[in-house]
Parts: C-alpha cells; sequence; structure tokens
C-alpha cells in the first residue's frame, strides 16, 4: 500500500480519488463562560473494582481549560483523580462538595 493513502485513526483505509487526503478535525471549541455551561455531575463504579468516582461531564470548551478546572476540583476535594475523554473524575464520592464549589464558580448543574 503507498504512503498517500494510509489509513488513518477514523478507519477509512483507501480513496479512488488522487486529490483526496485526511482531513484533521479540531474537535476543540471556544470555551464557554462558566454561566452558558450546564454540567452533569453523577458518582459511577463501573469497571473500577467497586470504588466510587464522582463524573463531571458535559464542559463545553479547549483541553486546557477542562485540564485546569479538573485541576481546581481535585485541589478543592483534596483528593485523586484525573481528565480523559473530556470527563472529570475525582476519586470518591464528592457530589455535594463539587455542586456548592461549582455553582460558585457559576456553573449551573444539571440532574
Amino acid at each position: 500500500m503507498s504512503k498517500k493513502n494510509k489509513a488513518d485513526q477514523r478507519g477509512f483505509v483507501f480513496s479512488t480519488d488522487p486529490n483526496f487526503s485526511f482531513e484533521e478535525e479540531t474537535g476543540e471549541t471556544e470555551t464557554l463562560p462558566p454561566d452558558k455551561q450546564r454540567l452533569l455531575l453523577r458518582l459511577d463504579t463501573k469497571q473500577r473494582a467497586g470504588k466510587a468516582v464522582t463524573l463531571v461531564e458535559r464542559f463545553v470548551g479547549t483541553t486546557p481549560d477542562l485540564e485546569e478546572l479538573g485541576k481546581k476540583l481535585k485541589s478543592h476535594c483534596g483528593t485523586g483523580g484525573s481528565v480523559k475523554d473530556g470527563l472529570i473524575l475525582i476519586q470518591g464520592d464528592h457530589r455535594q462538595k463539587l455542586k456548592g464549589y461549582l455553582q460558585s464558580l457559576g456553573y449551573k448543574l444539571t440532574n
């Protein structure tokens, strides 16, 4: 197979169009202000050996802004966590603590 039509991450393997090229999608959008965002807090234990993890979902913005928010939330709760696939994972059940903190930052929460 020629290098010109190499497979990409989305599953495209071959094109008969000689001018075809894989266009990279920029999935990042501009970060919305906190009062325009509606975040979702939920508790998850699936595939975590029974350990509880608080998830913060539906953040609209760039990855650095998401990582910064994740760092603030981990620091506020005094626990570990990570930012993966547009989600903020906080170790333990911190829904009530995070609810108050996110609302003080101006974020709106959905149920």
